[in-house]
């Protein structure tokens, strides 16, 4: 691949591919970042990072088990790209499957793969090469060199980052051992539980009585109603607690808040573990039931619970069948979110039983929805209590987290926002939070050039530090 300078181009005025100032369109943005955003360290809030690998202080062999294994985006672009499954979730040697994706890549322009890959190439390995077929060997052979060192550890890739704090998403069925291990090490980084409980709301699941016969088992009670079961899964938040727990997730199509008690629940429940068909509307009034026990628990320990919106999963039926969920087979779905939205909050804050709130909406139709909803909720006990969460999966690029701020600047409070997460697989994925700062700079920079904001560099500096660390740190208590 042939970079600007190489062809000539840079001659002419066109700016170097991803140089210092990359993404930064005016002085102003390149100040802000370069002495603002850039010094900041990181909280990743929301991530999918393996805790085992963490307690193991895991060394990879090479560059695409770190980089390629379950890594659902690169292989969504490697099988648009025509490349055959064996090479993505297969059992192709690794050196091949690295070769399949760096021929992928030239082809990712303009897909934030494309940044991202770049991105972190330079910032943990020192490349600086376009990645491509050409120089595929070469990359593969000398990252898999530095990888094989302990300056290349999971920690030592989380500490070169300048990475604080790290909240996973864990089942309440886990046993936390390696979070109890990190604990017990006092290591100079905090991993913390996240209690993401959705298996026990999807009442529908087909596993769902085998789920409710585990956690009886990890409780040491037989669930044998709803009272029961919010015993349990309230003992397992106490245990996540423990080990320094703060936060709830959840991963759902939409909210359901229809008008359903403890007792309709108990019986939808009982009706499910008899084996009985339930009706949709059982199935909903269940889920809504349960959610509200599940945000009354949130606020009582304290807590913030996340809400991951939108997502249209497993749509092709063949590929969950053979390679399971997670493998890259979901979409943006369509959703009415409003109504419910109302409902659930409302229910909850009515009896001031309102948890901090963060909602992340996949459906950039719905941005402004979100942006609205949350001001409804924000009593003035804790500034931002309600958030608007960050451009998330097919919205974690550029034009998505710029739609996500200025929705939330234009009807909301841009500076009272909690930033950036990786919500990430991979160890390499902390570039992610350099790119979301430079992309937040530029639009302050472009601002302040345009004299819609006062050249006020330390206030508007002050203000991009906040939302890059000061603001989550505040908010959850780190």
């Amino acid at each position: 691949m042939s970079t600007a300078s190489e062809t000539g181009l840079a001659s002419k005025g066109v700016k170097g591919f991803m140089d210092e100032n990359f993404l930064l369109q005016t002085e102003s943005a390149r100040v802000l970042y370069h002495e603002f955003a850039a010094k900041m360290p990181v909280i990743d809030y929301h991530c999918h990072l393996p805790p085992d690998e963490i307690a193991q202080d895991k060394i990879f062999p090479n560059l695409t088990q770190i980089w390629l294994y379950g890594d659902h985006y690169k292989w969504r672009a490697m099988r648009s790209n025509g490349v055959d499954e064996s090479y993505c979730t297969g059992s192709k040697p690794d050196k091949e499957k690295f070769g399949k994706w760096a021929a992928t890549v030239p082809y990712t322009m303009r897909n934030p793969l494309y940044h991202w890959t770049h991105l972190e190439l330079r910032r943990y390995f020192n490349e600086y090469d376009i990645l491509g077929p050409a120089n595929a060997d070469r990359i593969y052979d000398e990252a898999g060199e530095k990888l094989n060192t302990r300056e290349y550890s999971v920690r030592s890739l989380l500490k070169k980052m300048d990475v604080r704090v790290v909240c996973t998403t864990d089942d309440p069925l886990d046993s936390l051992e390696y979070h109890q291990q990190i604990k017990a090490e006092e290591i100079d980084l905090q991993v913390l539980p996240t209690f993401r409980p959705d298996k026990f709301i999807l009442i529908e699941n087909p596993s769902y009585t085998d789920f409710v016969s585990r956690l009886g088992g990890i409780v040491n009670s037989n669930i044998e109603s709803f009272e029961s079961l919010t015993a349990a899964l309230r003992q397992r938040a106490d245990f996540f607690a423990s080990l320094g727990g703060r936060l709830a997730d959840h991963g759902l199509e939409r909210i359901s808040a229809v008008e359903a008690g403890p007792e309709e629940a108990d019986r939808v429940f009982k009706k499910r573990l008899a084996g009985q068909t339930l009706s949709p509307d059982e199935i909903e009034a269940f889920k809504s039931a349960l959610l509200h026990e599940l945000g009354t628990m949130y606020h009582a320990l304290g807590w913030t619970q996340q809400f991951h919106l939108g997502a249209m999963r497993n749509n092709n039926r063949r590929a969950l069948r053979t390679l399971g969920p997670d493998t890259g087979w979901d979409s943006i779905g369509d959703y009415s979110q409003a109504g419910a939205l109302s409902r659930f909050l409302g229910r909850l804050d009515e009896h001031d039983q309102l948890a901090k709130t963060v909602i992340y909406n996949l459906n950039p139709a719905d941005n402004e929805i979100i942006a609205t909803m949350i001001g409804n909720f924000n009593d003035g006990s804790v500034a931002g209590k309600i958030q608007f969460g960050s451009g998330w999966w097919f919205m974690d690029q550029k034009h998505g987290m710029e739609n996500q701020m200025n929705a939330l600047s234009n009807m909301g409070l841009l500076s009272r926002f909690v930033g950036m997460l990786t919500d990430s697989r991979s160890f390499l994925s902390f570039p992610r939070h350099e790119y979301f700062r430079r992309i937040l700079c530029n639009l302050y920079g472009n601002d302040i050039e345009n004299g819609e904001l006062p050249n006020d560099i330390g206030w508007i500096g002050k203000t991009i530090q906040d939302i890059c660390y000061n603001n989550a740190k505040a908010y959850f208590k780190f």
